[in-house]
Order: structure tokens, then sequence, then C-alpha cells
């Protein structure tokens, strides 16, 4: 019978287990593609609509508002119905909102659509359950962080690239109005194109699909008894509501960013849309290696010494994104903005991929659950950081605010330390696996 795999061969799609690694991955780019796509075009969305600084702070809370609800459902319908069916509706589902925003008549329209296409959002969280059953204790942590970090990228590029695709349009000759319109129709049938893709391309876990696999009386890992009651054992679970606070203060950062980024640098740096976008990009592009790096460095310190390595270096991440982010609020110009950027960026592109390498070994009786309520406190950060702007009325406060936050989460880190008898039960694991 299949088990799951030991190695990651980045250029093989043979076995189930590469295919879902990488069609997971595109899968996740798309949706991500798709949740941002509006960001780098809010300064001519709001020059249309006349919206102000509370109704842009609106808009950006509703972009991940939704996304919490979302991720806390779909991890244990992942356990139920299994990764495959619950992407591809997520996908054919979310493809709704995207293609809709682009019809948007008024504030009250738009805000509406940016709601819905917060649920893309959910997409993480099925990605990360997919890896987490198709990869075995020795590289979960990678293959995690390296779908999830490619993935993530679609955030970065749709920043860089949507502000030329409206271009694009309008060198074709239609208005500024439409020429945004246009280019948002993009990422909806991409969102569709990619949900049969999925469906045709990949299945459940290693040995099949879980339908099939639960008619045959085969167990599955994950959550055996599926939805609610992965649901329950992962809530009872302390270490995830630690680990639900530290991914709200990297991930969640890190939406807050994609989310003001253009827009910041437009409003204080004077940049045009086409620069704004490109710096506002580089922090998203950054995830094409450097969630990644954070699932390796995991997974390495792990081998060296035990699973408590794996949280040691989530806090030092932590601190260091802490420090990045306040390095970056006080940048005095655009050079020394976007180099700071970068710096905090790195660490919490590693800081997301190394709570991720901690997932698998949490609860593995409530795999879906224990992804799904973490996921969700990713959102959660952006949601809270949201209100904090909005509330301050200053963006150079909040990311200051945010900094000292970030650094005292990392405390939460050390907190989710396993017992000695946890340890031991994933070293028998390893041995196992190998």
């Amino acid at each position: 019978m299949a088990s799951k795999a030991n190695s990651i061969k980045l250029l093989s799609i043979s076995t189930p287990q590469m295919r879902a690694f990488h069609l997971t991955w595109m899968a996740f780019f798309v949706c991500f593609f798709a949740w941002f796509a509006c960001a780098p075009l809010m300064p001519v969305i709001k020059g249309e609509f006349n919206l102000s600084g509370a109704q842009i702070a609106n808009i950006n809370i509703a972009a991940v508002a939704i996304t919490i609800l979302v991720r806390l459902i779909v991890g244990p319908l992942c356990d139920h119905f299994g990764p495959r069916k619950t992407y591809t509706g997520l996908l054919l589902l979310g493809s709704i909102p995207v293609i809709g925003v682009a019809f948007a008549q008024s504030y009250e329209s738009f805000l509406f659509f940016r709601l819905g296409i917060g649920a893309a959002g959910a997409s993480f969280v099925i990605t990360q359950y997919h890896t987490s059953v198709m990869f075995g204790p020795k590289v979960v942590g990678t293959a995690n962080a390296a779908a999830a970090g490619w993935g993530n990228a679609g955030g970065g590029v749709a920043q860089a690239v949507m502000p030329l695709l409206m271009t694009a349009m309008i060198m074709l000759g239609v208005s500024d109005t439409f020429g945004w319109r246009a280019a948002l129709i993009v990422p909806g049938v991409l969102m569709i194109v990619m949900a049969f893709v999925y469906y045709r391309y990949t299945q459940d876990c290693p040995q099949g699909n879980f339908s099939e696999l639960r008619a045959a009386g085969i167990a599955i890992d994950g959550g055996k008894k599926g939805g609610w009651e992965s649901f329950k054992l992962a809530a009872a679970n302390y270490r995830v509501w630690l680990l639900f606070i530290t991914y709200g203060a990297c991930f969640g950062i890190e939406i807050f960013i994609h989310n003001i980024a253009a827009i910041y640098y437009v409003d204080h740096f004077n940049l045009t849309l086409g620069q704004a976008g490109m710096a506002a990009g580089s922090f998203g592009l950054l995830a094409l290696f450097a969630r990644a790096l954070g699932g390796w460095a995991s997974d390495k310190f792990a081998a060296r010494g035990n699973l408590n390595h794996r949280v040691t270096l989530l806090f030092v991440l932590m601190l260091g994104e802490g420090a990045g982010l306040l390095m970056f609020a006080h940048a005095s110009t655009a050079v020394l903005a976007i180099g700071a950027m970068l710096i905090f960026g790195l660490f919490t592109h590693m800081a997301c991929g190394a709570t991720y390498a901690v997932v698998p070994f949490v609860d593995k009786r409530a795999l879906g659950g224990v992804a799904g309520i973490i996921g969700a406190g990713g959102n959660v950060g952006a949601v809270a950081a949201g209100f904090l702007m909005k509330g301050m009325g200053d963006v150079q406060q909040t990311l200051s605010i945010l900094g000292i936050v970030v650094a005292a989460t990392a405390l939460c880190a050390l907190a989710a330390r396993f017992s000695s008898s946890t340890i031991e039960e994933n070293v028998i694991a390893s041995k196992l696996a190998a």
C-alpha cells in the first residue's frame, strides 16, 4: 500500500505525492493572486469611488475577515470530504466574488464582493493539509513550507502584475474605469480552470481518495471521525491556541502589509502606481524561498535535536520579525523602507513556514482541525491590525505598535514546547517511516 513520501523530487509528477505537491501550490498561487488582486489597484479604485480613509480601512478588514470563518470550516471539511473535493469547491465558489468585484458600481457593492473574495484565503489550510498527509516526518516541514511559500507568492505577483495588466487593457483602447475591471476578471477565470485541473489530477492521500478508502474500511490519517470531532479535538489543545497567536503575528502581518503597502508607498513616498506595485510585490515574492527556508530550517533543527527545536527556531524568527517591522515603521525614505521591508519580510515568511512545520505534530488525530484553527489565527491577526490602523489613523504609528506586539508574541512559541512523551512518539514515527 502507498505511504507518505520521505523525499521531495521537485522535477517529478509521477507519484500522487508530487502531483499533490505541485498542484496544491499552483492552486494556492491562483487563490492568493485573486485574493490580493484588488490591493495594488486601490489608488485607482479609491479615486473612482471617492473612498475615504475609513472606507479603505473597512475594505482591507473585509478582505480578511470572512477568511477566519472559512478557514475554521475547511480544515474539518478536509477531514470529512478530503482535500481534493474541498479545494475544488473553494476554487469554484471563490471565483464568483472575484469576477463579481469587477462589476461593482459603488463602495457598498465593492465592499460586499471584497468580503466574499476573502474566502479564497482559506486555500492555505487545504494546501497545508494536503501536503501534511502526503509527506512523512523527515520532510513534511519543508514540503508544507515550500508549497505554501510558492503559492503565497501569488500575492506578491498580483502586486506587480495587476497594474501592468490594467495598463495593457487601457493600451487596447478601453477607459481607466473599464481597465481595472477587465483586469480583475482574469484571476476569477484562472480559479475556474484550476478547479477542474485539481479535481482531475490529484487524490486525497497516498492510498487514494477518502470516500473510496472509507467504503473499503481502510483507516485514514488525520481526523478519523472527520468534521466536528476534528474541530473539537483541536480546540481542546492549548498548543493550537498558542500557535494561533504566533501565526496571527506573522501571517497576519504579512496580509496586512499586502493590503496597505502599495497605497502606503504612493501616499508617503510619492511613488507611481507601477513603482509602488513593484515595491510591494518584492515583499510577497520573498515567499518564493523564505517560507520554504523556514520549513527546511525547522526540519534540520529537529533532526539535530528534537521536536522542541522547531518551537525554539520559531521564537527566534518572531523576534527578528518584530525588530524588522520597527525598522520599516521608522524608515525615512523609500529606499530605506524597501530595504527594511525585505529584512522583516524574510523573518515574517520564515516564521510562517516554521509555524506550519510544527502543525503536523500537534495532534495527528485532528490534522484538519489543527490546521484550520491555526490558519484562522493569521486572519484574526490581519483583522486586528486593520482595526488598529483604523483607530490610530496613522500607518507609521500602527506599524510601530505592531512591531512591539509581534516581538511579545514570540513568547507563545516557547510556551508551545512539547512533552518528552510526545517527542518520543514522533521519534518512533520517524524511524518507522524511514
